[in-house]
C-alpha cells in the first residue's frame, strides 16, 4: 500500500511540474519548489524520509565541478561573440549574390548560411534573432512568399539545436553518460562502457547534414513548382561579379570555417575534449572580433549575456537534480522501469512511447527542461533494454527536441522569430510556414529510426564500438 501511495505521489509531482510550467511559473523555482513540497508530503504520509535531501548538496557540488559542463559557458560565449562580429551579415550578403540569380537561390543561401551559423554559435535564440533581423527583410524585399521566408528562417535557425557544438548535445551527453553507466550496473556489468559528448557530436553530424539536404530539396521543389514563391534576385549595379564575387565569398568564409574546423576537428580527432575545444572556440571568437574591430564595444555585453544564459541553465539543472532525487525517493524510477519494460513491442514500443511523450512535452516544456527532468527518468530503463545504442538514442532525442523547438503553437523558435520579424509577417504566417519543415523533421526522425547507422556509423568508426 505504501509503495502504491508513493508512486501516486511521484506521478502527481510530474503533473504538478508540467501544470506549473504551463501556467508560466519560473522553471528552476518550479522544479525545486514542487519537489520540496512533495518531499514533505511523502514524509508526512510515511512513504519517504526527508533524509533523501541529505544527498542534494553532494549532487550540486558534482554539477559545479563537472568538467563536461564547463564547456557550456565557453560555447555560449563563442556564439554570442560571433553574433557581435557581424559574420552573418557578410555571409548572407555574399552568398545571396552568388546564388541569388537562380530562382530559389536566396532561400538556398539562407539554408547554407544558417547551417554555418548553427555550427558556429550552437545557440538557437541567438541564431534566430540574427537571421530574423537580417534575412527576413531581404527575402521580403525580393518578393519571397512570407510564409516560405518565415519557415525557412525558423527551420534553419533551429539547426543550432542539433549541429555540434550545440549546447543541447553537451547537456544531453552528460545526462546520457550517467544513465548509460547506471543501466550497465543494473545489468551486472561492473566495468561499464561510457558514452561521451564527443560521441554525440560525431553522431549528430550525418543526421544534421541530412536535415539540411532535405530543407534544400524542399526549397528547390518550391522554386520549381511554385516559382512565384521564390523569385530570382535581379543583379545590383556595381556589385562584384564572377571571380571577384567568388573571392569575396572565400574571404568571408575562411574565418568562420577555420573556427568551426578547429573546434569540431579537435573534438572528433581526439585531440581535445569538448571543454578544451570550447575554450579554443571562445579564444578564436575573441580574435575574430578583434580583427573586425568589434571587440571593444561588444565584450562587456557578451560577458553579461553569457553569464545570464549560463546561470539560467545551471539553476534549472540544480532544480532538476532535486526533482530527480525526490522522484527516485518516491519510487518513481522503479515505476517507470516497470512501465517501459511491460509495453507491447519490447524496446521499440518503449522508445516509441518515450519519443511521443517528448514530442508532446515540447508543447509546454523547453528543451533544457526535458533534458534535465525527463531524460534522467526514462534513459536508464531504456538503456537497460538490450540492443539500444546510447548514441542513437541520444540523437533521436536531440532531433525530437529540435522538432519541439519548431512546432506550433509554443515552439521557442517561433517566439524568437515573432519578436524580430517585420510587421507584415503575422504569427499565422510563421505558424503555417514552419509546418512543411516540421513534417521534414518527422520524416528525418522516421528515417533515423529505420537507419540507425546514420547516427552510429561515424562515432563507431572514430572511437570504436562499445
Amino acid at each position: 500500500m505504501a509503495m502504491v501511495l508513493a508512486e501516486i505521489l511521484a506521478v502527481l509531482m510530474v503533473l504538478a511540474v508540467c501544470g506549473s510550467l504551463f501556467f508560466g511559473y519560473p522553471v528552476a523555482l518550479t522544479l525545486g519548489g514542487v519537489s520540496l513540497l512533495f518531499a514533505v508530503i511523502g514524509h508526512l504520509a510515511g512513504v519517504m524520509s526527508l533524509s533523501f535531501l541529505g544527498a542534494l548538496p553532494q549532487r550540486v557540488f558534482g554539477l559545479m565541478t563537472n568538467e563536461v559542463l564547463l564547456a557550456i559557458p565557453m560555447f555560449i560565449f563563442m556564439g554570442v561573440m560571433l553574433e557581435c562580429s557581424r559574420i552573418a551579415e557578410e555571409l548572407l550578403e555574399t552568398m545571396g549574390r552568388l546564388f541569388g540569380s537562380l530562382r530559389g537561390g536566396l532561400g538556398i543561401s539562407v539554408a547554407i548560411v544558417g547551417t554555418l551559423l548553427a555550427a558556429a554559435k550552437g545557440v538557437v535564440g541567438a541564431t534566430t534573432v540574427t537571421m530574423g533581423l537580417i534575412v527576413l527583410p531581404t527575402m521580403l524585399r525580393y518578393g519571397y512568399d512570407k510564409r516560405l521566408a518565415a519557415g525557412t528562417v525558423a527551420a534553419t535557425a533551429t539547426l543550432a539545436q542539433i549541429f555540434p557544438p550545440a549546447t543541447v548535445l553537451v547537456l544531453l551527453g552528460d545526462q546520457l553518460s550517467t544513465a548509460y553507466q547506471a543501466a550497465q550496473l543494473q545489468q551486472g556489468n561492473f566495468a561499464p562502457s561510457s558514452v561521451t559528448v564527443s560521441d554525440l557530436f560525431a553522431g549528430a553530424i550525418v543526421p544534421a547534414f541530412s536535415l539540411v539536404a532535405l530543407y534544400i530539396l524542399y526549397l528547390i521543389f518550391m522554386a520549381v513548382f511554385l516559382p512565384k514563391t521564390s523569385p530570382a534576385i535581379p543583379p545590383e549595379p556595381g556589385a562584384p561579379k564572377g571571380l571577384a564575387l567568388v573571392g569575396r565569398l572565400f574571404a568571408v568564409l575562411v574565418a568562420p570555417l577555420l573556427l568551426i574546423l578547429a573546434v569540431l576537428g579537435s573534438i572528433l580527432g581526439g585531440i581535445a575534449t569538448p571543454t578544451e575545444a570550447a575554450s579554443v572556440g571562445a579564444v578564436g571568437a575573441i580574435l575574430l572580433a578583434a580583427v573586425k574591430g568589434t571587440l571593444g564595444s561588444a565584450l562587456g555585453s557578451v560577458v553579461q549575456r553569457t553569464a545570464q544564459v549560463t546561470c539560467m541553465i545551471f539553476v534549472i539543472l540544480i532544480g532538476a537534480t532535486m526533482f530527480s532525487l525526490i522522484f527516485r525517493g518516491l519510487g518513481g524510477d522503479d515505476m517507470v522501469h516497470r512501465a517501459l519494460g511491460g509495453l507491447p513491442g519490447g524496446a521499440s514500443g518503449a522508445i516509441l512511447v518515450v519519443m511521443l511523450a517528448i514530442f508532446i512535452m515540447g508543447f509546454v516544456m523547453d528543451a533544457f527542461e526535458i533534458i534535465f527532468v525527463v531524460v534522467p527518468i526514462v534513459a536508464v530503463p531504456l538503456l537497460a533494454l538490450h540492443q539500444i545504442d546510447p548514441v542513437w538514442l541520444g540523437i533521436m532525442i536531440a532531433m525530437n527536441l529540435q522538432t519541439s523547438y519548431m512546432h506550433p503553437p509554443l515552439g521557442p523558435t517561433l517566439f524568437f522569430l515573432r519578436g524580430v520579424a517585420p510587421p507584415e509577417i503575422s504569427t499565422r504566417d510563421i505558424y503555417i510556414g514552419i509546418i512543411p519543415f516540421v513534417i521534414i523533421q518527422l520524416f528525418a526522425l522516421v528515417m533515423l529510426w529505420h537507419v540507425p547507422g546514420l547516427a552510429t556509423a561515424l562515432p563507431h568508426a572514430l572511437y570504436g564500438g562499445r
